[in-house]
């Protein structure tokens, strides 16, 4: 057997773990990064790319940002169609902070090759990954590495394997609170070689259903449809797919989508999701190990980046100082700020689908709440300073140093 030894062993090596082993690489802390999947399937994987400027601060902080700031693409607003109609909401001017698109995918190349340069342990394809947790000494993580069953000593596991990892089942039952939701709508996910919509995201409120017109660069377009629950992408041919885009992101007297090949299609299921503690003994939970959020606001890779961050300063402490003061409370910290994500993302579902069918009561809500975005400078500013994440900067009181119980 393989016997290695390291401080911090870290699972995952998405976004999450692999910004979170360059910062502590960057504070003098040694870790791993132990990955199930290929390099070639984590460097490929498409997932939302919409990052709040406190995330790209974090990244350029860390000297991780160069392709991105020149690649990003930036937006200081954003786009609601509603029966037709155009109302732009300048989210810069209203809230102080803009955001940009980059492809979570062209994130995790860049911390895969700034951990490389730094010589940082990266492994790929590791199977039969058991974290076995201790409360009184060096803990262990079991697994298969190039074909040798491997045993690796460390101080703290960090999960960041996302909501089917190991790490979180690796709780001893009774030890974690649980709480979830699942909605009766799905979103089918379109990866196009069609030049964007708009200049910036385009949310569509349409009676036949919500729809979305981001982008992945000037040539090529990220387009989602409201779906029912349970649907196939076997039920959208291509051209069911750009006809229902039509219909749903029409602007009144003004020129129709453009069209190109479909790329890649894929239906998402809608769903909230929050462990609490996010930790236990020398486990920590970072990311989709710990939370997910409906991708009605694109919060889940901001909230991952946000745990990292604290959490590696609390490694830093302990290694630095022997401090445990923000280990310990790593989960009491993160948790305010992770509801309100889950509260915004629910209500902007809310807010953007379509009600259920006979739901004449909700649909009238619907248009009051819409009514009120657009018309209302005070709500306006209020919708603008949760997009752009600075709402979590308030929660629980933290700024202001008043915590509420």
């Amino acid at each position: 057997m393989n016997r290695l030894r390291t401080q911090v062993a870290i699972v995952g090596a998405g976004p999450a773990g692999l910004l979170l082993s360059h910062l502590l690489h960057q504070q003098g802390v040694e870790s791993v990064v132990l990955e199930r999947r290929s390099r070639q399937y984590v460097e490929q994987r498409v997932r939302a790319g919409l990052l709040e400027h406190g995330s790209v601060q974090v990244l350029r902080d860390a000297g991780l940002a160069g392709r991105l700031d020149r690649q990003a693409l930036h937006h200081d607003g954003l786009e609601l169609r509603v029966d037709g109609q155009r109302h732009r909401l300048n989210v810069t001017r209203l809230a102080g902070c803009s955001t940009y698109v980059y492809g979570q995918q062209e994130l995790v190349k860049d911390l895969i090759a700034a951990r490389e340069e730094a010589g940082g342990q990266i492994w790929f394809e590791v199977d039969d990954v058991v974290p076995e947790l201790s409360h009184d000494g060096p803990s262990t993580v079991r697994c298969t590495l190039d074909g040798q069953p491997t045993e690796i000593s460390c101080d703290f596991v960090a999960g960041c394997d996302g909501f089917h990892g190991v790490t979180r089942p690796s709780i001893p039952e009774g030890h974690l609170t649980t709480y979830d939701r699942t909605y009766p709508s799905a979103w089918l996910g379109v990866l196009a070689a069609a030049p964007p919509a708009s200049e910036e995201l385009v949310y569509a409120v349409h009676e036949r259903g919500f729809a979305l017109a981001s982008m992945r660069s000037p040539e090529v377009s990220r387009l989602y449809l409201q779906v029912e629950e349970g649907d196939s992408v076997d039920n959208w041919p291509d051209d069911r797919i750009w006809k229902e885009l039509h219909a749903r992101l029409s602007v009144t007297g003004e020129a129709e989508l453009t069209e190109g090949p479909i790329l890649e299609k894929s239906v998402v299921a809608l769903r909230s999701f929050v462990a609490e503690p996010m930790q236990h003994g020398p486990l920590f939970l970072a990311g989709d190990a710990a939370h997910i959020v409906p991708p009605t606001a694109a919060k889940g890779l901001n909230l991952a980046v946000e745990d990292v961050t604290v959490l590696s300063e609390a490694f830093h402490a302990w290694y630095s100082d022997g401090d445990r003061a923000l280990l310990d409370g790593y989960s009491d910290r993160r948790l305010p700020s992770i509801w309100e994500a889950e509260e915004f993302s629910d209500w902007m579902a809310g807010l953007l689908h379509r009600p259920p069918e006979g739901d004449r009561y909700g649909a009238r809500l619907q248009r009051a709440r819409l009514d009120a975005v657009v018309n209302s400078p005070a709500s306006g500013r209020q919708f603008a300073e949760r997009y752009v994440g600075l709402a979590r900067q308030y929660a629980g009181g933290e700024r202001s140093g008043q915590r509420t119980p």
